[in-house]
């Protein structure tokens, strides 16, 4: 799913038990090494940054269906920790920086999907929808990508018939709006 500069590759793979666990490989994709599941049943990876830092998600068996946390590990896939949501029941991870800003959907407390962004190494999952104005009551559901500069490549919905021309429009002010409103936040914290 994910490859970064060194040639370490993520992604996930049945265990013997035929569970579903995320992995990652040395350099040049040499050796497959299991990043377990934090207590989960399943774990899946999705991106990979330039230290080996690994995202992606848990799946818990806690009702009828899975419910899914986004993770990030530390370098070269050590140390997993589970990144919450934003007050629903799920979160996905699905792009990581070289700093560590982790970029993904989670639902909110009301049910509703949104694209989220985190500090440096995972820290402070917020709601990207708080960090920008969608012109027309559009609303950012999921972010995919997070580049170094902190831009962010999100899925939107907004109202047609303005939704194809707007989100063109948008996504090119994003990143910058993004990355603005970002750096003071942490400048601050």
């Amino acid at each position: 799913m994910g490859i970064n500069n060194a040639g370490q590759v993520v992604g996930d793979a049945s265990t013997s038990s035929g569970a579903t666990h995320a992995f990652i490989t040395g350099p040049n994709g040499a050796g497959m090494r299991d990043l377990g599941t934090l207590g989960a049943a399943i774990s899946e990876a999705y991106g990979i940054n330039d230290a080996g830092r690994v995202v992606g998600d848990l799946g818990f068996a806690d009702r009828q269906y899975y419910s899914h946390h986004a993770f990030i590990t530390g370098p070269n896939g050590a140390g997993m920790r589970d990144l919450g949501t934003l007050g629903g029941t799920d979160s996905y991870a699905s792009g990581i920086n070289d700093a560590g800003q982790v970029a993904g959907s989670s639902l909110t407390a009301e049910g509703a999907s949104h694209a989220f962004i985190t500090g440096p190494n995972g820290a402070g999952m917020m709601d990207l929808n708080s960090l920008v104005n969608v012109p027309n009551g559009g609303i950012l559901s999921a972010a995919t990508g997070i580049n170094n500069t902190a831009q962010v490549i999100a899925v939107g919905v907004i109202p047609e018939p303005e939704s194809y021309a707007l989100m063109l429009a948008g996504l090119a002010l994003l990143g910058f709006l993004v990355r603005g409103k970002q750096a003071d936040a942490f400048i601050s914290a």
